[in-house]
């Protein structure tokens, strides 16, 4: 019976490289990355269309949606809580509406960019900014105990996690190349 020669020369199999850990976490942190920028563009969208939106016609709109659904179960929690929702929708609401999304979705927006771009004072900063809507986020979830409130404050503890991670990663990639510089200079 022959051996197989591999790349190795070996007679043994070619065994595909394991991810190591930190590769997992990179790649998790790109994606998270990328799912912080959908959101941030998300944000701004509806903070745009917010302000095209007046609350009357968003009232009408509600009650269109939910009519159906009210006529069939009028005690549907959704369709109930969309509507009490809407009838307390003012220009006020609306202003902090547009101001809380457009001005959060730029802020994260442009975390993002500057996480892509590897600039490695963005990285505190954006743990730091994390940390704040974070702390924001409870304040607000007291009193709405809203479960999106809590999913986003998981998705930024996540998000502050792999920061924090990739951070140390560049900075030791940092300090590697710069001991591998000074020994080439001697």
């Amino acid at each position: 019976m022959k051996k197989k020669v591999t790349e190795t020369g070996t007679g043994s199999r070619h065994r595909p490289a394991k991810r190591d850990a930190s590769s997992v976490l990179h790649a998790s942190f790109e994606v998270a990355i990328l799912l912080k920028g959908v959101h941030a563009a998300l944000e701004i969208i509806g903070g745009v269309l917010l302000a095209l939106t007046k609350p009357d016609t968003l009232a009408a709109w509600i009650r269109v949606l939910t009519q159906n659904e009210l006529v069939e179960d009028p005690n549907d929690r959704l369709a109930n809580l969309i509507v009490r929702a809407g009838t307390h929708y003012t220009a006020g609401a609306q202003h902090f509406g547009v101001f809380y999304l457009v001005s959060h979705g730029i802020v994260k927006l442009v975390l993002v960019l500057l996480l892509w771009r590897r600039r490695i004072w963005a990285y505190p900063l954006t743990v730091a900014v994390l940390v704040l809507f974070i702390g924001y986020q409870v304040v607000r979830w007291t009193s709405t105990h809203s479960t999106v409130l809590i999913a986003l404050s998981l998705f930024d503890i996540l998000m502050i996690w792999l920061t924090i991670l990739e951070y140390r990663r560049l900075k030791s990639k940092d300090s590697q190349q710069s001991a591998k510089k000074s020994l080439e200079s001697l």
